[in-house]
């Protein structure tokens, strides 16, 4: 038993002794020059940040007097599933991480906010270590927020996800750090993609969450390392969600100064050979190379053009954070558009409706003949022929099957029938905010001189219901 017990000491001994030896080789390496980070990002500046209370108030404004009334008439969130709150509004830029697991994702938002080493840094390593979606906002002090209290205040852009459950909650997490950067941009940390599990061992809707923040994210990074590029359902899954959003993406390969110049030209070669049946776009998304951690390049490696690529993303970064309020009326006014067709289609289905009833018919089977082919009552094109509406900004025709599943036709009125004497009418209210509104507060941040008002040609506004309730 003394033998066992010397023994178990001598192995403890030894292990120590080899943790110790680690920490020290740990702390000999040679920390990475942060200069050109600080420059990028501009964090050395004293000025003070742009004031845009006074937009932002009438970007609320517009958006609660002109758009939201006929949001909320046509139910226009049950089919998106995307309810624009105030704090969303004045939220600063959001940029998401999405990657498998272990690719570096945590260590690159330590290596930009400079965390390694302080209480602050988010727990990295070579196991999957993030298993909840971690948002890192900027704060006073360091402090830990719990998703319960994040969904609970209406102040902060993340109440909607309470829909998610409960379950979620208990995975989503906030940490406030007082950091420059973070004055200015909110980062996202997201659990990495492991291939073998199932979706629902998650315990709630991975898929639903990642697209509520990708809907919402300015900047989308997806990050990969040389030893994790196989592509399996729910990466695959990942890049049907972002469809649309190839603009916002930007593809990194991490850790590249592990590779000789020839691996690493045969690794880039793969992700492309991987990626390539995910994005179906002429011009794919930028690739940044590079190895994002605070230590130095390793020894005989492509120093010069990993610090480029590094400086290419930080300035990526920075333009995102610069058009910030720009981008956020850019997405009101997208917003707005597409609120605006939602409401012409059930217009025109309702419309239809009306027209085809006769006292003895069935008003369900006559509903029903209408949704099953809408095609055969040109509901579609007859929007695309009088209001000018690109096709490609039609929503899919069976997500109205679903959505009147739910919403029964006659619980809507028309167009025509949505104005009021002091109020107005809903559609000229989101006409003028579309083509006169938003496009002038654009003008008044200082994007050349203040737009004038857009002829329904190029806007696509259609035709302006008449107001039963003024006088000629």
């Amino acid at each position: 038993m003394k033998r066992l017990d010397l023994l178990c000491c001598c192995v403890a001994s030894l292990l120590l002794l080899g943790t110790a030896e680690e920490a020290e080789d740990a702390s000999k390496l040679t920390k990475r020059d942060r200069s050109h980070l600080e420059n990028t990002l501009k964090l050395n500046e004293d000025k003070p940040a742009d004031d845009f209370s006074g937009v932002l108030q009438r970007l609320r404004k517009i958006y609660h007097s002109s758009i939201k009334p006929l949001e909320q008439s046509y139910r226009y969130n049950e089919l998106r599933q995307h309810e624009i709150t105030d704090g969303e509004i004045t939220s600063k830029p959001m940029v998401l991480f999405l990657g498998p697991w272990s690719v570096g994702k945590s260590s690159m938002i330590n290596y930009l906010l400079g965390l390694d080493n302080t209480p602050y840094q988010l727990y990295t390593g070579a196991e999957p270590t993030t298993s909840e979606f971690t948002v890192i906002m900027h704060g006073p002090k360091l402090k830990t927020i719990e998703g319960i209290v994040m969904a609970a205040d209406s102040a902060r852009s993340f109440s909607p996800l309470e829909k998610f459950g409960q379950n979620f909650l208990e995975k989503l997490i906030g940490i406030e750090v007082p950091h420059k950067l973070l004055e200015r941009v909110t980062f996202v940390d997201t659990p990495g993609i492991i291939e073998n599990r199932k979706q629902q061992e998650r315990g709630y809707p991975f898929n639903d969450v990642c697209q509520w923040f990708i809907d919402r994210a300015d900047l989308i990074f997806i990050v990969f390392d040389p030893t994790k590029l196989d592509v399996g359902l729910e990466l695959e899954m990942l890049f049907r969600q972002l469809k649309g959003r190839e603009s916002q993406i930007r593809i990194i390969l991490n850790k590249a100064d592990s590779l000789a110049t020839q691996e690493l030209m045969r690794v880039y070669g793969a992700l492309f050979w991987s990626l390539a049946p995910l994005i179906n776009v002429t011009e794919p998304p930028r690739v940044y190379v590079s190895s994002f951690w605070p230590q130095d390049y390793h020894p005989d490696t492509h120093r010069d053009l990993f610090l480029k690529e590094e400086i290419s993303l930080l300035e990526d970064l920075n333009q995102v954070i610069e058009n910030r309020m720009e981008n956020k009326i850019a997405f009101i006014r997208q917003h707005a558009i597409r609120v605006r067709i939602h409401a012409l289609l059930v217009d025109r289905y309702l419309q239809t409706y009306k027209d085809k009833m006769t006292f003895f018919s069935d008003g369900e089977l006559v509903f029903r003949d209408i949704v099953e082919d809408p095609d055969k009552f040109f509901i579609f094109k007859s929007i695309l022929a009088k209001t000018n509406v690109s096709k490609f900004d039609l929503p899919n025709r069976e997500a109205y099957k679903d959505f009147f599943g739910i919403n029964p036709i006659t619980s809507f009125k028309l167009l025509s029938q949505q104005c009021s004497y002091m109020g107005g009418c809903f559609l000229e209210k989101i006409e003028k905010a579309i083509t006169r509104e938003l496009p002038d507060l654009l003008g008044s941040i200082g994007l050349g001189k203040k737009p004038s008002v857009l002829s329904c040609d190029i806007t696509g506004c259609g035709e302006t219901p008449k107001n039963r309730y003024r006088k000629p």
